[in-house]
């Protein structure tokens, strides 16, 4: 009887299971021919566009220009980098120029001048007025040069029947800011770099008869004062010096192991000092122009920076020596000066006129990063070497953590380096001038070099008679 009544019951609920399947098949093939309908009807009219993705590169172009008692602010983005607005669109993608229109106000309020702090002097500039905006094609090249922007900015729009797919569309916008004096100090905050993954910005400012400077740059730059004063210029260079010792990490483990086994103050004046003197020279003639300009170098400089560390450090596990760690910082010092280069040149162009002071400016900060690593680094390591670990243990230990970390930079730095062929230069007028140069820097090397070896002599002797305690060596 019990198995009569759950045989009926199963029945039962497979019939009611295939009812309820029979009526949503029924059901699903009476909205089929609805959906049909609607589909058809969507797809012949015009739909606005829905939110999209960032896009992965984005060049964004910019003039700024006082002229009176006005500046003029000229922007061209791609359009498909402002989201979340509804371009409508027509046919096969293509914007509808005609009901775009009074999104491109909002557009350019939203994504372009909420995003652009101005400056007269310490003043923020208000009350910027949206003077035009239109549409171009992406074969336009107007915003070749100011007067041409202008021109088609102000100009008349493009036809509505023009057939642009909208992701191709390019949005130009001409600002207006009140002004008291054209010929006043200007700067600009743009913080543009959300249109796009990687955002690339080419803004040039126009000075009341003067010569057109151009910045380029990645991101954004934070402040960019368009015609430093010197002192602007030096603060900024200075902590820009800073930052990059204390965020570049292989250059901080360079310091490190250089000081690592010598944490008393003769020995690391002498090594800093000759690592100080090494990296300034390399610096100022790459800015100079002296290093090569190969697309080969940089890698190489970062793969011979990463060998300085392994080299360092493992000289720190075999027992390093002061009389030769202060020529082993010079020289990995000179490789390191190119490093700084690198970051430096990017960054000139907001020095203004002030190019030899930006230099200047920008070794101090790193020599002020130096400092402050070291005087905070030594009384952790003393700390250490006091109360957790013998000197001599504590030595290998991190010196082995280093070189493990610094052989996989090396490793992939050499796999980076291999990617490029290196071809040797022809012999021609431009070797000999290039040889040349290099004659004059091994000249100041050399210089450099018998000025710091005198000043070694003075520190090493009483260096050897001041046994650091944690070493365990009675004085002598």
């Amino acid at each position: 009887m019990e198995l009569s009544n759950r045989a009926g019951g199963c029945s039962s609920r497979a019939k009611a299971a295939r009812r309820g399947r029979s009526k949503g098949a029924a059901l699903a093939a009476a909205l089929v021919p609805v959906g049909a309908v609607l589909g058809v009807a969507l797809a012949g009219r015009p739909s606005p566009l829905s939110a999209h993705d960032i896009p992965a590169t984005v060049v964004v172009r910019l003039f700024v220009k006082p002229e009176g008692e006005r500046l003029r602010v000229l922007v061209r983005v791609p359009l498909e980098s402002m989201r979340d607005i509804p371009w409508p669109v027509r046919g096969p993608g293509y914007l509808d120029l005609e009901r775009a229109g009074p999104l491109l106000r909002e557009a350019a309020r939203t994504w372009i001048a909420n995003d652009l702090e101005i400056y007269e002097g310490d003043r923020r500039l208000r009350g910027e007025q949206i003077a035009a905006v239109t549409v171009s094609l992406p074969s336009d090249r107007s915003f070749g040069d100011y007067q041409s922007a202008l021109t088609r900015v102000a100009g008349p729009p493009l036809p509505a029947g023009t057939e642009l797919v909208w992701q191709q569309a390019l949005l130009d916008v001409l600002l207006e800011y009140p002004i008291v004096s054209e010929g006043a100090r200007f700067a600009i905050r743009p913080a543009l770099a959300h249109l796009g993954l990687k955002t690339t910005t080419i803004l040039r400012f126009l000075p009341p008869g003067g010569q057109e400077r151009v910045f380029e740059y990645v991101g954004d730059p934070g402040l960019v004062r368009l015609d430093p004063r010197w002192h602007q210029a030096a603060i900024r260079f200075v902590e820009l010096g800073f930052a990059h010792i204390l965020g570049g990490t292989d250059h901080l483990l360079f310091v490190l192991c250089l000081a690592i086994p010598f944490r008393r103050l003769r020995p690391l004046v002498a090594i800093v000092t000759a690592f100080t003197v090494a990296h300034s020279i390399t610096l100022i003639a790459s800015a100079m122009g002296f290093a090569p300009g190969g697309l080969w170098f940089p890698p190489l400089v970062e793969l011979l920076i990463a060998l300085s560390i392994v080299y360092t450090a493992i000289e720190n596990i075999i027992g390093a020596k002061l009389e030769r760690r202060w020529l082993v910082a010079f020289g990995f010092g000179l490789v390191h000066g190119f490093g700084f280069a690198f970051v430096l040149r990017e960054s000139l162009q907001f020095a203004g006129s002030h190019l030899r002071l930006a230099l200047v400016s920008f070794n101090l900060g790193v020599e002020l990063g130096q400092l402050f690593l070291l005087a905070l680094g030594i009384p952790i390591l003393n700390l250490l070497f006091r109360y957790v670990v013998a000197a001599p243990v504590g030595i290998v230990i991190l010196s082995v953590l280093v070189a493990h970390t610094a052989w996989h930079w090396m490793t992939e730095r050499w796999a980076a380096l291999r990617q490029y062929a290196f071809r040797w230069p022809a012999w021609d007028l431009a070797l000999v001038v290039g040889l040349m140069r290099a004659l004059m820097l091994g000249l100041v090397l050399a210089g450099a070099l018998w000025l710091l070896r005198g000043l070694v002599r003075r520190l090493l002797p009483r260096a050897r008679a001041e046994p650091h305690p944690a070493e365990g060596r009675p004085p002598t």
